[in-house]
């Protein structure tokens, strides 16, 4: 995920208590879950705010990501365990106990309110930087508020408008992270309205599809970056490469949610997680002719690997109370850590831009520092707010039977 420049079997039998506190994107309140998907949705958010700290050094110094550099691929598998985490707790429930209107108040319900906070940080974050876009061009007042309005309804900012606050030409450049957010609404809608009702070979069908025009898209850089890291701005091509790069991952994991069989695999967890964070590590891959390499390596992790390690973790088991314990604490904050920490490396991209500081050995303890206050926030944002508030909305607007 690229902001600044070029650049989520074990079915554990939880009560529905249990399961409205999981910090899972999809699943219903009324079903088992996938333990190891939420463990590796949370390592998967994890690593993203340290491609950011990363992300930052390059930004600060005019420079390339030197560790982490695929870290912007964990959206693309998040898009992924959200098709199928969908596909798994909503597709038996049409025509049952379910309609379109439930089905949007609970993914509204689910989602929006830490997009509200998040959005609200990012406003008191930019207002603690004085309000400046990065090339230190004051702000009015106004159009920071015009930016928060549209960021709590998900109205993109088009580049170089006033409420582009920062001047980058991000989406929600309040949030950065909001703009996969702002495809995962598309992709909910567009799985209400059609894809649902595709027939398990149409579905295929369609992911094939999909999965040529993605492939296509990386392998012959149509975006220009020499990466897939598009849709967190509405320039060039973004907007539709945005689009592109949901909409196959999240197809292929509804495609293995209907067609899932769960096979015994030890360690799942620890397995999925090293391949997760060897992926994410590999430097940036030279050559773009007569193909980009580095948009074929992404091509291979997405439409490949992902899938498997989705199949793989879906079939895994957590063993013991310590490792439910750690997939559930990941599964937890996975979200809230995600949608939250970016306000705040903005603060620290400006720091590091004051100071003209850029590897992590000049920096580390307040790397550190950022990275220990995000995860804290965000447990703290969980339990005090989100949690609390989806509670309070579940009951008023859901049935109570469904």
């Amino acid at each position: 995920m690229v902001y600044l420049w070029r650049q989520k079997k074990n079915i554990n039998q939880t009560t529905t208590k249990q399961m409205s506190n999981i910090s899972s994107s999809a699943f219903s309140d009324t079903k088992a879950h996938y333990a190891l998907l939420d463990g590796l949705r949370g390592v998967a958010a994890l690593i993203v705010i340290w491609y950011h700290v990363f992300e930052g050094f390059a930004f600060a110094g005019g420079g390339n990501i030197e560790t982490l550099n695929h870290g912007y691929l964990a959206v693309d598998f998040f898009f992924m365990l959200s098709g199928f985490v969908i596909g798994y707790a909503y597709d038996d429930r049409w025509g049952k106990n379910l309609t379109m209107k439930d089905f949007f108040k609970r993914r509204l319900i689910r989602l929006h309110p830490m997009a509200v906070m998040g959005a609200v940080l990012g406003t008191i974050t930019f207002c603690i930087q004085g309000c400046v876009q990065w090339d230190g061009t004051h702000v009015a007042l106004s159009m920071v508020m015009l930016s928060l309005l549209c960021t709590l309804f998900f109205i993109p900012a088009v580049p170089g408008t006033g409420y582009e606050v920062r001047g980058n030409g991000e989406m929600f450049p309040l949030n950065g992270p909001c703009w996969s957010l702002f495809f995962e609404y598309i992709g909910n809608l567009l799985y209400a309205l059609f894809i649902r009702r595709l027939t398990n070979k149409a579905l295929g069908v369609l992911t094939l599809l999909l999965g040529v025009a993605s492939a296509s898209f990386a392998i012959f850089d149509v975006s220009g970056y020499g990466n897939m890291g598009v849709g967190w701005t509405l320039d060039g091509v973004n907007f539709a490469g945005g689009l592109l790069r949901m909409l196959f991952p999240f197809s292929m994991g509804m495609l293995l949610s209907r067609n899932f069989k769960p096979f015994r695999v030890k360690g799942a967890f620890w397995i999925c997680t090293a391949v997760l964070i060897a992926l994410f590590a590999v430097p940036y891959i030279e050559g773009a002719e007569p193909i980009c390499t580095n948009g074929l390596y992404e091509a291979c992790c997405v439409i490949i690997i992902f899938p498997i390690l989705v199949w793989l973790g879906a079939s895994g088991e957590t063993t013991d109370k310590n490792s439910t314990r750690v997939c559930k604490f990941l599964g937890d904050i996975s979200y809230p850590v995600y949608i939250i920490h970016y306000p705040f490396m903005y603060l620290f991209y400006a720091w590091l831009i004051e100071k003209q500081l850029f590897t992590l050995g000049e920096t580390w303890l307040v790397a550190l520092c950022v990275y220990v206050w995000n995860v804290l926030l965000a447990y703290l944002c969980l339990k005090l707010y989100d949690e609390p508030v989806r509670k309070y909305l579940a009951k008023r607007f859901l049935r109570k039977k469904q």
